[in-house]
């Protein structure tokens, strides 16, 4: 398996392996609507597409299409960090840093157990490449980001990926109906700028972010497309600029290119890579959402934010997954993507750092 979101190589077919796999999405969306499921227009869609996919059904996902919804869903979320938000967010800078030591702690656990059930296993691999392998496969990080980090250090990229797409998958899937479960929704009023379409302040807000996702992809910033837009809308909302709303429409669309984008990484080859290592870290992903639960619990104590937004807030999943169910459940959205976005960007920049202390930990 291959990184997760390397597309694979256009082909004659490829434009109606496109067109078939976003009938199939809309359709199974419509049929979550339907059947009143969390997040319907991304959890239709990636359910459906990685079911199809596993059996070997022609799938595709057109990144520019990819890269759209991100776009869209980044800039949507900007939308709600207005001052009052941003002066609550800035106030809980300790919680922010706690959250990220955690996940840090976590990952550094998740990978330990990792090398300790796989080990003998594994014994094709080197002492090094096992403890690389582990180490990345487990940091809570992007999916791409971590595996392309991985390959530069000689770890089994393929074991990396299916450890990542997995997670986010079940994280995914599995938090939503648990919200829905819970009981818990529209906790927080949405501010009257994000309810309000204005088509040319919509055009402008778009060129604008459309700039931005340009910029940090010069840069070479992970998820430009997200965070470039994300970064924008902020920048203006925190100053009591708020150009247009984000049409429903839209941000519905986008979620179902974020879930088609998830359910194509689940083919054939992926039910291959080492079902025993797929079943670890099933288990454990299982086992780190109690724990992330647990941790939301104590910090919703210590914060006095509702225990929900906490739990998407420090959850190991993605950010684009998680911000898309705190917004449409309506559970502080600005908290949980400022949590998810910080954590984000703290394992970015602190995963080869502490690979390198992990390694010369594990020589003495």
């Amino acid at each position: 398996m291959t990184d997760p979101d390397t597309p694979p190589a256009p082909g004659a077919r490829f434009p109606v392996r496109v067109l078939f796999t976003l009938v199939l999405a809309f359709a199974a969306a419509r049929l979550c609507v339907w059947l009143h499921t969390p997040i319907p227009w991304m959890i239709g869609p990636l359910v459906a597409t990685a079911l199809l996919s596993v059996f070997g059904a022609p799938t595709a996902s057109w990144v520019p299409l990819r890269n759209a919804g991100q776009w869209v869903i980044g800039t949507a979320l900007g939308l709600y960090f207005t001052p009052a938000v941003g002066a609550l967010v800035v106030g809980l800078w300790w919680a922010i840093a706690l959250g990220i030591a955690w996940s840090l702690a976590l990952g550094l656990g998740f990978g330990a157990w990792l090398r300790r059930v796989h080990g003998a296993r594994l014994e094709h691999l080197s002492p090094q490449q096992l403890h690389t392998t582990t180490y990345f496969a487990s940091a809570i990080g992007g999916a791409s980001e971590m595996t392309l980090i991985a390959e530069r250090h000689g770890a089994r990229t393929d074991l990396v990926a299916a450890a990542h797409s997995l997670r986010v998958l079940l994280v995914t899937v599995t938090i939503p109906f648990a919200m829905q479960a819970w009981g818990v929704s529209g906790l927080e009023p949405v501010p009257p700028g994000v309810r309000e379409v204005q088509p040319a302040g919509l055009a402008l807000l778009g060129a604008l972010t459309l700039a931005g996702a340009w910029l940090m992809r010069r840069l070479g910033r992970a998820n430009p497309w997200f965070m470039g837009a994300l970064v924008v809308t902020m920048v203006m909302t925190l100053s009591d600029v708020t150009l247009s709303a984000i049409p429903p429409g839209l941000s519905a669309a986008a979620q179902l290119m974020i879930g088609v984008s998830l359910g194509v990484r689940f083919n054939p080859a992926f039910v291959h890579t080492a079902p025993r290592w797929l079943g670890s870290v099933a288990a454990a992903s299982l086992v780190m959402m109690g724990l992330c639960a647990g941790f939301a619990f104590l910090m919703s104590w210590l914060t006095g934010l509702h225990p929900a937004t906490m739990v998407l807030g420090t959850s190991p999943g993605g950010i684009a997954e998680m911000s898309i169910t705190a917004k449409v459940l309506q559970l502080g959205v600005p908290m949980v993507t400022a949590f998810q976005v910080c954590r984000l960007v703290a394992v970015l920049i602190l995963a080869e750092p502490l690979y390198r202390w992990w390694m010369a930990r594990q020589k003495d």
